[in-house]
């Protein structure tokens, strides 16, 4: 491992954390298995990770709520000024930010700077675990938030990696009646099953499409998209209900994916690109605290801190029945 500068003294309206743990993310993976993500290089060497957790060192002037020791979870996407967005509520789509792990050194680290409006204070009996798993159920939220998601209607989850199977799980806690998973892995689809799913469908051996409409009658009210796959997405359309709504959470490798858009005009599909969460930390949070999900059966696998080579080549070779390693320091 190499070895970063002390951190400097948090200024005003920041916070010096101690990092304890985070979790391994598909789009860590992309960087580590691709080297870029989204369009974007991935800059040698780096640090990476965005799902962090941990507690308060010291505190800038102004910040007077938090401190030493409170554990907190830690929102990685940083806003440096106020727009049109977030003036309007949707902070994630500040036009003036920096994401950790991306334009500055990720979580897989001991100390971080942050700003105050970053942190999200948890209960001391709250595991570094529990909330390292507020960021992506968070992410999953938001996805339902776009998706106008209704009890009794149905479900489709076309890739069952953590933010899929996440998926799986709110879907079954808001009601939906049918929830069909797709995947190539099939230690996920059990996991799915475990979950809530309805029916599993490897894709190896099977298209999802005749699975959902077998199950639904003419199509899922809801498709998530955790793959971003040309595949992924291509069967998540034709999987659609007239008047359904798809969300694509999961991120593509390539700028150009072939998509038959003929199936979604047909049905007058309503289909949204997701970009992170949107201010969901406290909803993740309020679940985590009444048990109604459990990050156990998301995070898989713990590795400390000197052992996070071995946690991103078992997620990327998908061995010994990975979901989603948690690195703790």
């Amino acid at each position: 491992m190499g070895t970063l500068p002390d951190p400097p003294d948090p200024g005003p309206g920041e916070v010096l954390v101690r990092l304890r743990a985070s979790g391994v993310c598909g789009s860590d993976m992309h960087a580590f298995s691709e080297g870029s993500i989204a369009g974007l290089d991935a800059v040698y060497p780096s640090v990476l990770g965005h799902e962090p957790a941990g507690e308060v060192v010291d505190s800038g002037l102004g910040v007077t709520d938090l401190p030493s020791g409170t554990k907190v979870a830690v929102e990685p996407f940083v806003i440096r000024s106020e727009c049109e967005f977030t003036r309007s509520g949707r902070q994630n789509l500040a036009l003036d930010n920096v994401f950790m792990g991306k334009d500055f050194p990720g979580s897989l680290r001991e100390y971080a700077v942050m700003p105050r409006r970053n942190l999200l204070q948890v209960p001391d009996s709250m595991s570094f675990a529990d909330a390292a798993f507020i960021e992506p159920l968070s992410v999953l939220l938001h996805s339902f938030e776009l998706a106008e998601l209704r009890m009794g209607e149905t479900v489709a989850v076309i890739g069952t990696g953590p933010i899929g199977l996440i998926a799986v799980a709110v879907a079954r806690l808001a009601g939906a009646s049918v929830i069909v998973a797709a995947d190539k892995v099939e230690h996920r689809l059990r996991r799915a099953r475990k979950l809530g799913a309805t029916a599993s469908v490897n894709v190896n051996k099977e298209s999802p499409v005749g699975a959902v409409m077998d199950l639904t009658g003419c199509g899922a009210h809801v498709v998530i998209d955790g793959a971003g796959k040309a595949e992924s997405i291509n069967h998540s359309i034709a999987c659609l209900r007239p008047g359904g709504r798809m969300v694509l959470v999961g991120i593509p490798s390539q700028p150009e994916i072939p998509v038959n858009f003929w199936p979604a005009l047909d049905r007058e599909a309503r289909i949204h690109v997701q970009k992170r969460s949107n201010g969901n930390d406290h909803h993740a949070l309020e679940m985590l605290e009444r048990g109604v999900i459990d990050s156990g059966d998301i995070m898989s696998h713990r590795f400390p801190l000197e052992r996070g080579q071995e946690a991103f080549e078992m997620m990327a070779e998908y061995r010994e029945g990975v979901i989603k390693p948690l690195i703790e320091w």
